[in-house]
């Protein structure tokens, strides 16, 4: 899935009026975090994420490793903060249109 330029400011727009649906402690990106990144992205489509401070890695460290284990892109990382989309395969959700 390739997201144009356009799309990743509509996408980050959106996200600045999310709160932090997951978030990463001390125990890194663990299957717990997969899973429930997994179940948030099927939900919502875009998610906020918070990396801790004593998480032992950075938030774009953290992004990147999700994202991979989620198959799903990076929108952004501020902070302490990032967010992540995919397009869900739930019927009965309202998607989200990229321009």
């Amino acid at each position: 899935m390739t997201i144009t330029g356009k799309q990743v400011r509509q996408l980050r727009s959106m996200a600045n009026q999310l709160k932090a649906t997951l978030i990463i402690g001390k125990d890194g990106v663990n299957t717990g975090a997969v899973k429930q990144a997994n179940d948030a992205l099927e939900a919502h489509e875009l998610i906020k994420c918070n990396v801790l401070d004593g998480a032992g890695m950075s938030a774009q460290e953290a992004a990147y490793q999700l994202a991979d284990a989620v198959e799903a892109e990076v929108i952004q990382v501020i902070g302490h903060k990032f967010v992540l989309y995919r397009e869900s395969t739930r019927e009965d959700i309202e998607k989200i249109e990229l321009a």
